[in-house]
């Protein structure tokens, strides 16, 4: 109990900081805490995001 508020008393002074000490960070897995971030990985590049702007997908009409 005590190592737990002494950890969380540190957390909350850390948190303002850009950098945590190791022991305080997430644990996960190392490709876990490798793996890209959910905006990193679905940012497009400038081609990319012109040709989707410019050249969308077809819609086709089926008739009854």
């Amino acid at each position: 109990v005590i190592n737990q508020s002494i950890k969380q008393n540190l957390r909350s002074t850390y948190k303002k900081g850009a950098l945590l000490p190791l022991d305080l960070r997430v644990k996960k897995t190392r490709a876990i805490r490798r793996r890209l971030t959910k905006e990193q990985a679905s940012a497009l590049t400038l081609k990319a995001s012109k040709k989707a702007k410019y050249f969308p997908a077809r819609k086709f009409a089926v008739k009854a």
